[in-house]
């Protein structure tokens, strides 16, 4: 194949994201997102809320990083973040899906693509924690904004909420504490599950 069939066929193979269910509800509408959808989303967000970002950060890197982060998916299927079983192995699912969907594209675009993709997997640059700031910021909103549905479906508890969205803070300190305000307002609605009394900020 030549160059251009090359990036065709990766564009037609990656269509396959759209089919990919998330665990989280979409707000408005009575059923889950797709990858696809959540990939487009959080890219928004970072083009929206990029002046919220602590660290100083190269826009167009962090939408390339987001767009491209979830691709591995179409093969490895989306893991739910509180799936501490399902998370065990989820670095070997997606490392193959990224050798077999990036080696779609020609040699160059490929090692691109790929660079990116283990460049958020590696969260150092401040590109990748942002990004991964914006990837955990967004479910948040969904599953406060759907009260708690997702949550409550698999027993989600304040604690593992609080304890598993702690990254947020290293791309942004004020999203970090938007998200926390979130999170104990959904344990006082009933949202969530207050396993354990948990001191709230400030009492």
């Amino acid at each position: 194949m030549n160059r251009l069939e090359k990036q065709i066929q990766f564009i037609l193979e990656v269509d396959k994201l759209k089919g990919v269910i998330r665990r989280s509800f979409l707000v408005g509408a009575d059923r889950l997102e797709n990858s696809a959808e959540h990939s487009w989303h959080v890219a928004l967000l970072a083009m929206t809320l990029i002046e919220h970002s602590d660290l100083e950060v190269d826009l167009l890197r962090v939408m390339k990083i987001l767009i491209l982060h979830d691709i591995v998916e179409i093969d490895a299927g989306d893991t739910y973040f509180f799936d501490t079983e399902g998370n065990a192995n989820k670095a070997e699912k997606e490392a193959r899906a990224a050798d077999r969907l990036f080696g779609l594209l020609p040699a160059d675009q490929e090692k691109e693509y790929r660079e990116i993709w283990e460049e958020y997997e590696a969260r150092e640059t401040n590109e990748a924690k942002f990004a991964y700031a914006l990837d955990r910021f967004m479910p948040a909103l969904h599953s406060y904004h759907t009260q708690g549905r997702s949550w409550k479906q698999h027993g989600i508890t304040l604690d593992r909420v609080l304890t598993l969205n702690d990254p947020i803070k290293e791309g942004s300190k004020e999203l970090a504490g938007y998200a926390e305000k979130l999170f104990y307002d959904a344990a006082d609605k009933g949202y969530l599950k207050d396993k354990q009394p948990i001191e709230k900020p400030g009492s």
